[in-house]
């Protein structure tokens, strides 16, 4: 089995590694929260699709978002961030960011609302993959991380490993569950559910080269235009997951949004760990050795 680290060394996509010659592009989503409306449509589309069950509706009366966070059955999750009485990050004084990101100049302190769809990271270095003891967590020929149900035994043991907090256990059967991408529209060339669904192309899907290129042209444009806050999240091959297969622009620091702002895939050090046991394992198997041959030797 190829760890995460196995990734990092070969300096292939994920694919390639897997086993796949002559696959297809690595496909994948870019999520542009700064035109995310909030509208839920892709989380009711992901259901419908996906026949993810109903998980109940937690009306707290402090916020719209009724979703609260990823889990076993909530695939895509679009959150509420309302930012009210201090001034946006690139408030300054002679104005603010409104809703849509741009300058109001009458309303230094203006208040607004952050709205951002979330959704499993399709990491390049994915920690699921690396402690899946049954091959139910599989990567395709698309560069996704795919959960089978079938094969999947309910351990749970990718629960923690996922430094997003993206897959989560169901009651109801036991097992692992997480977005697919939509595999199976996948193979027959269709869009997955939730960027179809969109009406503001806040979620892009295609190959990832193309969408990390189209990111960035995105954040070139809203600095242009002032709002400086624009950063995009997980594009990058270089950071602590090799960069996502979902990566997100977004407007605020990612913990605002509920993401750690510098994640690491929770098993890149297996390898070394292992090689630490070995060590440790062969070191007590001389010194045993040593000891019975001295005993020996005292016997005669």
């Amino acid at each position: 089995m190829s760890t995460a680290a196995d990734v990092t060394a070969a300096g292939l996509d994920p694919a390639a590694l897997a086993g796949y010659e002559g696959h297809p592009p690595r496909m994948g989503f870019f999520t542009d929260t700064s035109v995310c409306i909030g509208c839920k449509a892709c989380e009711v589309a992901c259901k419908e699709w996906n026949s993810v069950p109903e998980d109940g509706l937690q009306l707290t009366g402090m916020s719209y978002d009724n979703s609260v966070s990823l889990n076993a059955s909530t695939w895509r999750h679009v959150a509420f961030i309302e930012q009210i009485g201090h001034g946006p990050p690139d408030a300054t004084a002679d104005g603010a960011h409104s809703v849509d990101g741009a300058v109001d100049a009458a309303q230094p302190d203006a208040p607004r609302w952050l709205m951002a769809s979330d959704v499993c990271k399709h990491c390049t270095e994915a920690a699921c993959l690396d402690v899946c003891p049954t091959g139910a967590l599989i990567r395709t020929e698309f560069g996704t991380v795919v959960v089978q149900d079938d094969i999947c035994n309910g351990c749970g043991y990718c629960v923690p490993a996922c430094p997003f907090g993206v897959i989560g256990r169901r009651e109801s059967d036991g097992g692992a569950h997480k977005c697919t991408l939509c595999y199976d529209r996948l193979g027959d060339g269709l869009t997955p559910a939730c960027a179809k669904a969109c009406p503001t192309e806040s979620i892009q899907f295609g190959p990832v080269d193309e969408l990390r290129e189209r990111a960035q042209q995105r954040v070139s444009e809203l600095h242009e235009n002032g709002t400086d806050s624009a950063r995009l999240y997980l594009q990058d091959p270089g950071d602590g997951i090799g960069g996502g297969g979902a990566f997100f622009l977004l407007l605020d620091e990612p913990e605002v949004y509920g993401l750690p702002p510098d994640p690491v895939v929770t098993t890149r050090d297996l390898p070394r760990m292992w090689r630490h046991v070995a060590t440790a394992a062969g070191g007590l198997a001389a010194t045993a050795v040593a000891a019975c041959l001295g005993w020996r030797g005292s016997q005669r």
